[in-house]
């Protein structure tokens, strides 16, 4: 049996990276053998790093724990002893695209949960179970950083997870015109209710840059590959508003389409039970054995009752009705720092590995 390729966590002390480590604990085929943060975490072991600010509801793995936080910035020394980064970096989207394109330089494959890099013409934006042939442009990122295996590929942002995968399995009827509000968890901004007292029982009714990309990048998922870059679908429209409610984990969506066809309710919901992609096919080790659920229910999906289906990477819909203006609407749900976040970029990183992108150094 081959080794596992080796992993670094390029800012493993924050929120995201942290669940980034708790996944990766027991994986089948990747190892952290690497953390990097910023410096004034250089030099302390994992465990006194997060000591007092560990967020997540899992113990810190004992793997890592000893492990010595290296300085995000040392680039070459970092990417020595990796076969691949996740990064999870906390900051100016001018400092992440310069970082992780000197990281890919080193012939690193980086896989982000950032989205400085998510309009990068030739960097893929994946979600493995809709768009994985998008893969494909990294050929033409290599050519452009003077690369033969580095890269960067990105996931899209959370809070597009809970209806664009709806929209997806509805393809063939035709979907045009969309509304949506997402009402977002906490921990979408990296806080737990102890960060932020301020949001117990309380609703802010913006969240910086969320509105663009819920409206965006689903139309880059939807896009395709021509002339060397990724050109975004323009057969749909969505507008939407983006809601931060006191919520620790999931963000749910309420959600109106018009389709172009006329699809029954019965034919809606059989394409969201029967939707799959290649994670399903090839048997990825964080795919979901079911990317979508349907619940019948008028209370459901509900956060406290459906937020962890499929480990978290599952995503729940329910409440799909004729609507008086447009032709239907649903509610929709997902786990925004697994599916959304770093279970999104490990399941990535899956794909690109076994489409041969991602291999040993």
């Amino acid at each position: 049996m081959s080794r596992k390729l080796r992993v670094g966590i390029l800012g493993g002390t924050g929120m995201v990276g942290q669940r980034f480590i708790a996944l990766l604990e027991d994986h089948p085929w990747f190892e952290v053998t690497t953390i990097a943060a910023s410096p004034r975490s250089a030099g302390k072991t994992y465990e006194e790093c997060v000591a007092g600010r560990w967020k997540m509801d899992t113990p810190i793995p004992e793997s890592v724990k000893k492990i010595v936080v290296q300085n995000v910035q040392d680039v070459d020394k970092v990417s020595r002893d990796v076969d691949f980064c996740f990064s999870a970096v906390d900051m100016s989207k001018d400092e992440i695209r310069a970082i992780e394109e000197a990281y890919a330089r080193t012939e690193t494959p980086v896989v982000s949960n950032n989205s400085a890099h998510r309009w990068t013409p030739d960097v893929p934006m994946i979600i493995p179970e809709i768009n994985p042939s998008h893969s494909e442009i990294i050929e033409v990122q290599k050519k452009r950083l003077g690369t033969t295996r580095g890269f960067i590929a990105v996931k899209p942002n959370c809070s597009i997870q809970s209806y664009t995968p709806a929209l997806a399995a509805w393809k063939e009827f035709d979907p045009y015109q969309v509304i949506v509000s997402t009402y977002q968890a906490i921990s979408g901004a990296g806080k737990t209710f102890a960060d932020w007292p301020e949001m117990n029982g309380n609703i802010i009714p913006y969240i910086g840059g969320e509105e663009e990309k819920s409206e965006k990048e689903p139309l880059r998922i939807f896009g395709h590959i021509e002339n060397g870059v990724i050109v975004p679908a323009d057969n749909i429209a969505i507008t939407s508003q983006c809601i931060r409610v006191p919520v620790l984990y999931g963000h749910t969506a309420t959600v109106f389409v018009n389709f172009r066809s006329d699809p029954s309710k019965e034919e809606l919901v059989e394409a969201l039970r029967d939707f799959s992609g290649v994670p399903q096919e090839i048997g990825l080790p964080s795919a979901p054995e079911h990317f979508i659920q349907y619940l019948e229910e008028d209370n459901r999906p509900q956060v406290s009752l459906d937020v962890n289906f499929g480990g978290g990477m599952g995503v729940s819909i329910g409440r799909l009705r004729r609507d008086s203006i447009f032709d239907w609407k649903f509610v929709g749900l997902s786990h925004n720092t697994i599916r959304g976040a770093a279970g999104g970029g490990v399941l990535c990183a899956e794909l690109l590995k076994a489409q041969g992108y991602i291999t040993s150094k």
